[in-house]
């Protein structure tokens, strides 16, 4: 089956509101809002638990709450979308997103600020595959890499920027403004939505196609996705903190969602009107651009977790200054993403830009795991700086590869399941970091404790010294030689975690170069010019 690309019918009035590039930033707008949600609480948490009279382990749940409901939400946008229209459901969840936002601020108690995430986290995971889909029919195939572009810097940039204005949010005015700020963006984004947004003919025709029909809902598939998706979430952000499946409940969460996913995947195969079509994966691109997006966002992730908290726990930088070091490498994103969108729309297969990226992100990787605890700011932006070029480079190729062979009326389907598998990937990705990391700081800790010994003269000598030091300040040799232990013991603690997070970037470009041979088994991905077939 093959289907020419045409025009919304909109565009072909012309005039400012149907400009193709005030759609793309309209819907653009909510999602920046939508990613940046997902981290720009993270900073805030001691706040929120202080306000709220709870533990800071209690409040991981106003998180955790979020990517649950997200996560649930992502496969089923386009099911919504065929049923309701996709602007419909787009600006339903524009509007939802914005009302739970500013309900999450007024909120006077945990339970209520987790029910509030909760609607938010549907209203959001709606977003970005709606956006996806109305980019892809809005550009013709030669100008989609451009819109993309515009697309992957909300992506890339808002997780970046995102710890960063939550700790200044939070330190001069209060954690309930880290909502608060959604709203008028929320608005603005609605009112444009009402103004610019057309659905498509075929969109309409089967939606039409439809309601003629007695309504049916594939009620099974929609409880099996939702229970085993929610279960996964649940086990990936609790998972370190409770000891994995040294806990019991882990292990039934754990236990619930293999059954449920696997009843999932075996229910929809064999349903005739899936929620979500996981026949799209027979589609070789789509499959292998799916896979490469898992990996990449969870090295990207994993990598934006580390980095802060080896700045701030190991290096002794504020949580505004470490946001301060990262944030360039989302500036230098913005002015490369333009240039690679031009690239595509001249017929650069992208496969090529695909492994360029993967290969500049293992580069900034294995430069990262050189790093040592002494080393100035620039020599951590320079490596950031290169990874999310790298990154840049990735995202809008592996979109334009992944929906070209698509047939147009499953393009709502196919935006749903590629942001869960990319959702997946970073969950899982955040969830690796933490508990490899956990795990190597032991391994090296057992290592370097070994060489500390009587018989090492550099130990002793180096003990020695912590202790006449000690003395020297208080004048009490027993206790001067608790603080030299004690010390030394920290010393060790922290080399530990340095070396682990060293680890950490080195498998990150293992991870990232493993991909590359998916690329190589991906079809010619060429936007071609003119109304370009997609089969």
């Amino acid at each position: 089956m093959s289907t020419a690309w045409s025009p919304p019918p909109a565009l072909g009035r012309g005039g400012f509101l149907t400009n193709q590039w005030v759609i793309a930033l309209t819907v653009t707008m909510a999602t920046f809002m939508e990613v940046l949600d997902t981290s720009i609480a993270n900073v805030s948490l001691p706040h929120i638990a202080g306000s709220l009279s709870v533990s800071t382990d209690e409040s991981t749940w106003v998180l955790t709450s979020y990517l649950v409901s997200n996560a649930i939400v992502l496969p089923l946008s386009g099911w919504m979308s065929n049923l309701i229209g996709r602007k419909r459901y787009y600006m339903l969840c524009v509007l939802l997103f914005t009302i739970s936002s500013a309900l999450c601020g007024f909120a006077t108690s945990l339970g209520q600020l987790i029910f509030f995430r909760v609607l938010q986290g549907i209203g959001g995971g709606g977003l970005q595959p709606s956006e996806q889909a109305i980019l892809v029919d809005t550009f013709p195939p030669q100008k989609r890499g451009m819109a993309m572009a515009v697309y992957g810097m909300a992506i890339l940039c808002a997780p970046i920027l995102g710890p960063t204005l939550g700790g200044w949010i939070t330190d001069n005015y209060s954690w309930r403004w880290i909502f608060y700020i959604n709203v008028p963006v929320g608005c603005l984004s609605l009112f444009l939505s009402g103004l610019v947004l057309r659905d498509p003919p075929y969109l309409t025709a089967a939606r039409a196609k439809l309601r003629s029909r007695p309504f049916q809902m594939d009620y099974i598939g929609l409880s099996l996705l939702a229970l085993g998706l929610g279960a996964l979430e649940v086990v990936f952000d609790k998972g370190q903190q409770e000891d994995w499946f040294a806990s019991r409940f882990i292990v039934i969460l754990a236990a619930t969602s293999v059954f449920a996913l696997i009843a999932a995947v075996v229910w929809e195969l064999r349903h005739p009107q899936p929620i979500i079509n996981l026949r799209l994966l027979k589609e070789r691109n789509f499959l292998f651009c799916g896979i490469t997006v898992f990996f990449v966002f969870g090295v990207l992730y994993g990598s934006t977790v580390l980095l802060p908290q080896m700045l701030q726990l190991l290096m002794g930088y504020s949580a505004t200054k470490a946001g301060l070091v990262l944030s360039p490498a989302g500036f230098f994103t913005m002015l490369e993403m333009p240039l690679i969108g031009f690239l595509l729309g001249r017929r650069v297969d992208a496969r090529w830009i695909i492994i360029a990226g993967l290969l500049t992100v293992a580069t900034a990787c294995l430069w990262m795991s050189q790093l040592n605890l002494f080393v100035a700011p620039l020599q951590v932006v320079l490596p950031r700086v290169v990874q999310t070029l790298g990154a840049g480079m990735l995202w809008v190729p592996i979109n334009t590869a992944a929906y070209i062979y698509i047939a147009k009326d499953q393009t709502n389907n196919a935006a749903g399941l590629f942001n869960l598998i990319r959702n997946e990937g970073s969950s899982i990705g955040v969830a690796m970091v933490t508990t490899l990391l956990f795990r190597r700081t032991q391994a090296h800790q057992v290592t370097l404790v070994s060489h500390i010994t009587a018989l090492n003269p550099q130990a002793t000598a180096r003990l020695e010294q912590m202790k006449q030091w000690s003395q020297s300040v208080s004048g009490d040799p027993v206790a001067a030689g608790h603080v030299a232990l004690h010390t030394l013991y920290g010393q060790v603690q922290q080399q530990a975690s340095a070396l682990a997070y060293l680890d950490m970037f080195r498998l990150f470009a293992i991870l990232t170069v493993l991909t590359i041979p998916l690329v190589l088994l991906m079809r010619r991905s060429v936007a071609e010019k003119g109304p370009a077939a997609v089969h």
